[in-house]
Order: C-alpha cells, then structure tokens, then sequence
C-alpha cells in the first residue's frame, strides 16, 4: 500500500488522538479530530527517543503542515537560539544523585 493511501486510511478510520508509529524514530502521525472550523486532519509528532526507545517529553511538538515545518527548522538551525540553550545549561545546577528519597537541601 503507497503512503498516501495508507494515510487517507489513517484519517478516514483512525480514532481521534490516535497515534501511529513510523519507521522515523520519534516521528509518529496523529490523528486529530474535527472541530467547528475544521474537518478531522493528521499531523506529524516530533518527539525524540532516548537510547532505551522512549520519548523524551511527555508530549511532542505537532507539525500540520510545510510552512510550519519551515518555521520549526529557521528556529532550531538559528545561532542565538544555540547561545540561548548553552547559556541556560551553563546556569541551571545540574541535579546531583543523591541517595533515592534523600532530599537537596538548599545551604542559606
């Protein structure tokens, strides 16, 4: 079965929210349902995987369409954004491990 059909499948028989798996890691397709304003339609679902295969966020970033892609891309590939996420990592403490139930305390 070709992409498209497998897709026009997808949105004419899938449930709504439900998630389709593809062979992109961290790419999923998600069937979203209709509303007032719009007919029922699918989107793509970025959420990276970690070395054990699963999701990283609890929820991923939803791409409906080219123009939106576009944006995602000049945003991540932008040089202060890269800055912006350095510099954050360089002030935000890291979490030291500490035995489990042992809470940090922070010295005033």
């Amino acid at each position: 079965m070709e992409l498209a059909d497998t897709l026009r499948n997808f949105l004419e028989n899938g449930e709504d929210w439900e998630r389709k798996l593809t062979s992109i890691k961290g790419v999923t397709i998600l069937k979203l349902p209709q509303t007032k304003s719009r007919p029922a339609s699918l989107a793509i679902e970025i959420n990276p995987v970690t070395d054990k295969g699963t999701p990283m966020k609890k929820k991923g970033v939803m791409i409906m369409g080219f123009s939106e892609l576009e944006a995602f891309r000049k945003i991540f590939s932008n040089e202060k954004v890269e800055a912006l996420i350095t510099t954050m990592e360089d002030i935000i403490p890291t979490k030291k491990s500490g035995k489990p139930g042992q809470e940090e305390v922070l010295e005033i």
